[in-house]
């Protein structure tokens, strides 16, 4: 028979993403509940590797849920990708009592709790990220804010654009995910949207369609970047030329990381935060939380990482011919 959990850590790895104070809030308080202790690891596997944990009680999460960023810090760490790290990093839970942990981080970070797993230390991993690049989930801590954070500066640049009757590239983050990019393609009606998953590189069919569109007396002309196709400015000098309309690049950025968690960032971080810790007191290891079919799940963390994630085909033939 298992061991039963007495002693839970938790951190945050990787990107930030609003909602993971939510997260951290529901872990700590589900854990008191169910009469587990509950440790903070600070700054991530880096923090863990250098043992700054703390206890966390209740009062420890207060008046965060509404926080973005995380209060534990958040780090990448290359040592904890080697086997001497990973072998460190369970010997040092152990030396603090942590019987399990619950890491929020993205696919990266869930690759370092498999490992913690296979060393004996009982571990659920929580989607955290803007990405929405988590191929067992519908939803990922952070993306709703991020999405809604990057719609509301498309909007303010549309209305100079319109102004000006400028064309305006506006790179939104997303590496090798274009969800940001794609949803506010549509939310934005911009004209096109460049999408890592999508794009073929033709710069031709997005200077004809600038013309066409300025033809039929368009005023703008909204194209929203993926981060990970990137060099916006350079694109924007190249359309210049070729179209005669002034071509503006703006890079949203780390602004997108930042600000107060949505509602809907809020309730699914806590349920999912909660969710972790019954997974632990049930004595599983090596789940991650999802969401699917407007229910919380969860998968073990080898087969969630070997899903593949792409695109709505579908998602991206009607953003085109709603910008017509």
């Amino acid at each position: 028979m298992a061991k039963e959990i007495q002693t839970i850590g938790v951190l945050t790895s990787g990107g930030d993403a609003p909602g993971m104070n939510a997260a951290i809030r529901a872990v700590v308080r589900q854990a008191i509940v169910k009469g587990k202790n509950v440790k903070g690891i600070k700054r991530g596997y880096a923090g863990l590797l250098q043992e700054e944990i703390i206890d966390m009680r209740a009062n420890d999460v207060s008046d965060i849920i509404q926080r973005g960023g995380t209060i534990l810090q958040t780090a990448r760490c290359k040592e904890f990708t080697t086997e001497e790290g990973q072998q460190m990093g369970a010997e040092i839970c152990r030396k603090h009592g942590i019987d399990g942990v619950i890491v929020i981080g993205g696919d990266g970070s869930f690759k370092g709790a498999q490992k913690l797993a296979s060393l004996g230390i009982n571990t659920i991993g929580i989607p955290g990220t803007i990405d929405l690049d988590i191929a067992c989930t519908e939803y990922t801590i952070g993306f709703d804010t991020a999405v809604n954070t990057a719609m509301e500066a498309i909007d303010k640049v549309r209305d100079t654009s319109t102004s000006h009757e400028r064309c305006s590239i506006i790179e939104v983050m997303g590496r090798g995910a274009g969800y940001i990019a794609l949803w506010c393609g549509i939310a934005n009606g911009a004209e096109d949207i460049l999408l890592p998953e999508k794009y073929n590189y033709d710069e031709q069919s997005l200077v004809n369609n600038i013309i066409a569109n300025k033809k039929k007396g368009k005023k703008h002309h909204i194209i929203v970047n993926a981060e990970g196709i990137g060099h916006s400015a350079s694109m924007a000098k190249r359309i210049e030329s070729a179209t005669g309309v002034e071509t503006r690049a703006t890079i949203l950025g780390h602004m997108q990381r930042g600000g107060s968690p949505t509602c809907k960032d809020r309730v699914y971080a806590s349920t999912m935060g909660a969710y972790a810790v019954d997974l632990l007191c049930k004595g599983k290891s090596n789940r991650v939380v999802g969401y699917r079919d407007g229910e919380y799940v969860d998968f073990d963390i080898d087969e969630a990482l070997a899903m593949q994630k792409d695109i709505s085909s579908y998602q991206f033939e009607i953003c085109r011919n709603l910008s017509l």
